[in-house]
């Protein structure tokens, strides 16, 4: 077993918790416009691969039974976003972003199954 797979486990609980609300605060700071409070790396790409890894990362743990569908739908996710803020005056969809968004979940994939191979499985004896 790996960790969080168990749907009635607290841990479970809280990691489903943690990934619905990094959803929610990467859509809000996607779409609220620009200002010097806002959380920021300092460059845009970097905020929207760090967002989908962080995303990748608690999606697999959370939702461990369909990681293809998973990362699919964070995919379209960022895609979503790109489109809501070409409907804003103040943010720009731009496909680079898009691109960043899927770097990110495709090293939180990566991450995930560096955890599951090596600390999981040697810490369990595999």
């Amino acid at each position: 077993m790996t960790l969080g797979t168990q749907s009635s486990s607290p841990l479970h609980s809280l990691l489903k918790a943690a990934f619905w609300a990094c959803a929610v605060a990467v859509l809000v700071l996607s779409l609220a416009p620009s200002a010097p409070e806002l959380p920021t790396t300092g460059w845009d790409k970097s905020n929207h691969f760090i967002g989908f890894c962080a995303l990748a990362l608690l999606g697999l743990l959370a939702y461990p039974q369909r990681p293809v569908l998973l990362l699919a739908c964070l995919l379209l996710y960022g895609g979503l976003i790109e489109i809501l803020q070409s409907f804003t005056t103040y943010r720009l969809a731009e496909w680079a972003d898009w691109l960043a968004d899927g770097v990110g979940v495709a090293i939180g994939y990566g991450l995930d199954r560096f955890w599951l191979r090596f600390v999981i499985r040697k810490t369990a004896g595999y």
